[in-house]
Formats: structure tokens, sequence, C-alpha cells
């Protein structure tokens, strides 16, 4: 239970930013963590690979999980993460945000990739 009033308050602050910030990353995101859990995103480290550049921010929407490698610098912010997700990309050099934190340190999500 504990888990899902997080959660849930989680999806309401990031709909409550997109409105104030007009941007609708955040809303997308939202509705995706609001949702059930099945239609929460699994992503691996290996599809962040091929989907992103040296220096690149991805948004996960849902769960990164650690399979494939990763041998750039990326930031990657999600719901959760795998521990070898976080091992895998710590070790590239990039850095793991909650959304939560994330939403608060970027006042622009102009080349962010959502992936899931």
């Amino acid at each position: 239970m504990k888990d899902n009033v997080t959660r849930l308050r989680l999806a309401h602050a990031l709909e409550n930013h997109s409105k104030k910030s007009k941007q609708h990353l955040w809303s997308s995101v939202s509705r995706k963590i609001e949702g059930p859990r099945q239609n929460r995103s699994l992503v691996n480290v290996g599809e962040i690979a091929r989907n992103s550049k040296d220096g690149s921010t991805v948004i996960v929407a849902g769960k990164v999980l650690g399979s494939g490698s990763l041998d750039h610098k990326v930031n990657v912010a999600a719901y959760s993460f795998s521990e070898s997700a976080k091992t895998k990309i710590s070790k590239s050099g990039g850095k793991c945000f909650s959304l939560g934190e994330f939403m608060g340190e970027n006042k622009s999500v102009k080349d962010v990739i959502m992936l899931g």
C-alpha cells in the first residue's frame, strides 16, 4: 500500500509540473506511472545504449533493467532501477535519477529522450 501512495503522489506531482511548465512530456510520464503495473515500461540498458548518444538524458516511465551493455555516458531518470542497471550506468560515467529528482532539477526537457 505504501508504494501505491508514493506512486500516485509522484504521478500527481508530474501532472502539476506539466501544467505549470507547459511541457507535455511530464503529462505522458504521469499517465504511465499512474496506470497499472503491466502498462509501465521495462527498458534494458542495451536499449538505452542503442537509442542515445554520449551525454544524452533519457527518461523511462517504468523500470530500467540491466540486460545489455552501455559504452557511453548517459543520464537516466526512471521510476525504478535494478541494481545491475545502476551499476552499468554508473560505470559508463552516467548518473541515475528518480523521476521526482529529475523533475525538480531540470527546468527544460529539450533534447530529453523518452523510452518505453
